[in-house]
């Protein structure tokens, strides 16, 4: 091999000197960049892998200032200077310029030679990362744009690690729990403290992003109060979220807080308002059961006040499923013992001493719907009202036995006396009365039935799941 004369001062040096022959195939072939730079910053030698890295030709490249190739002065000088002092650099990031134009970014692991004390040249491989540089970058503009987008939700978000620790919050979180949370210190939740719905004091390790979290699943459904440093209290619905990675391993936990304050004001309003209307309710059917009661009392016709006796009684019925209804706390359903009970204690206070009721509901009977009160208290009382009436013996004495169960589903209402009975289907009717509760029925999309007598069995069966119809089939 011939000599290669070094410009601006350097020392003239073989490239048999610094290649021995078993590592020239090495240097030129090797498919990692690779060149050299001596004490003034110059390039000495570059492979076929640094020369197409960059695009140059080996005239363009070698023999030139390293710096020439660097986009950014001051890290080349870094480097240089660190290498000098006998430091070595294990993937040291840095911009190089090629010959399109365009920016390299590469990391570079180099060391320095030394003989005698004296820098003689570095030891420089580069590795090309401008595409892992891209994807960090597009990644970090995405968690960029997702942490613009959650900052500017108006819902509380936070993030936290698998062990529960707080990661991330927005300023949603902030300004909703009252308070700063502490980033790798706080736990489980952004709140200062916390509640069940029902006010009981709720361990932050309990909560439902610590089940979450604990049990590795999504929790969804449950109310909690938060309580804000400064006292103040909001209810919230909370939804904890486990993250995975690819493998499906636990990494962590999103959750989203909805402050449900106004929702619940809502809710007070509108009770306030049904317990009112409620209230008026009632009240206007104890006047008019009162001014039919005296209606029936004052007139001179027994036809008259057999009619107005069966209708106080209706409204009687009708009061007390009012009543019911109006003693729930959830208005849109009634406890069907407490129904059943009220209804039966209306009808009694037109029967004698003589007709005792037995009242019989099923524990599994649950509730009714609102829509199902009235006219199933009508019903109801008629088939009290009949049984008292044609079910007594000579001596006036009558025994009803009323049942509320639950069979597939559907209600079954059973209202039976110890009299002597009826054919529903010869007779039609046992009374007046008989007719209405066919209507009433009907409107409740159910069916009814008379098991004759002795003792006759009156049956009625309607939905579980009721929807109310627009109008009246009587």
């Amino acid at each position: 091999m011939g000599k290669v004369e070094l410009v601006s001062g350097s020392p003239i040096v073989s490239q048999t000197e610094v290649f021995p022959d078993d590592y020239e195939d090495f240097f030129e072939n090797g498919a990692v960049a690779l060149h050299l730079i001596g004490a003034d910053g110059m390039i000495l030698r570059a492979n076929k892998a640094e020369l197409d890295l960059l695009g140059y030709a080996a005239d363009e490249y070698i023999g030139r200032q390293i710096s020439e190739f660097h986009a950014d002065a001051d890290i080349i000088g870094e480097m240089l200077d660190r290498l000098k002092a006998g430091e070595k650099l294990v993937r040291f990031p840095a911009r190089m310029r090629a010959k399109d134009g365009s920016i390299k970014h590469v990391e570079t692991t180099s060391s320095a030679q030394f003989r005698n004390g004296e820098f003689v040249n570095t030891r420089c491989f580069t590795i090309d990362v401008t595409e892992i540089v891209d994807v960090r970058r597009q990644l970090a503009r995405k968690d960029e744009e997702m942490r613009q987008v959650l900052e500017a939700l108006p819902a509380a978000v936070y993030t936290t690690d698998a062990e529960g620790k707080i990661s991330y919050f927005n300023r949603a979180a902030a300004e909703l729990a009252g308070r700063e949370p502490i980033v790798g210190e706080d736990e489980w939740c952004v709140t200062f403290r916390l509640f069940t719905a029902d006010g009981q004091p709720l361990p932050h390790n309990e909560c439902p992003m610590a089940i979450a979290l604990k049990e590795n699943r999504p929790i969804r459904g449950v109310e909690a109060m938060a309580q804000r440093p400064d006292g103040s209290m909001f209810p919230f619905l909370p939804f904890p979220t486990p993250m995975r990675n690819d493998d499906g391993e636990l990494t962590g936990a999103v959750n989203m807080l909805v402050d449900i304050s106004d929702r619940k004001l809502a809710e007070t309003n509108q009770r306030v308002f049904l317990d009112e209307l409620n209230h008026r309710v009632k009240n206007n059917m104890m006047m008019l059961y009162a001014l039919i009661r005296s209606a029936e009392r004052e007139s001179d016709s027994r036809e008259a006040r057999f009619v107005l006796n069966d209708a106080a009684q209706r409204v009687g019925a009708m009061a007390a499923a009012q009543q019911a209804l109006y003693t729930e706390h959830d208005r849109t359903e009634v406890n069907a013992s407490n129904f059943v009970n009220a209804v039966c204690d209306s009808a009694r206070q037109a029967f004698s001493e003589n007709v005792t009721l037995h009242i019989d509901v099923a524990v599994d009977a649950g509730s009714l719907a609102n829509d199902v009160t009235m006219p199933l208290a009508l019903v109801l009382n008629e088939l009290l009202t009949n049984a008292a009436k044609h079910g007594c013996d000579d001596a006036g004495d009558c025994e009803i036995w009323i049942s509320l169960t639950r069979t597939d589903g559907d209600f079954l209402l059973t209202v039976r006396d110890s009299g002597p009975g009826f054919d529903f289907k010869v007779t039609g009717r046992r009374s007046s009365g008989t007719g209405l509760v066919s209507g009433l029925v009907r409107q409740l999309r159910g069916s009814f039935s008379v098991a004759p007598g002795p003792g006759a069995r009156c049956t009625v069966r309607f939905p579980g799941q009721f929807q109310s119809e627009s109008s009246l089939d009587l």
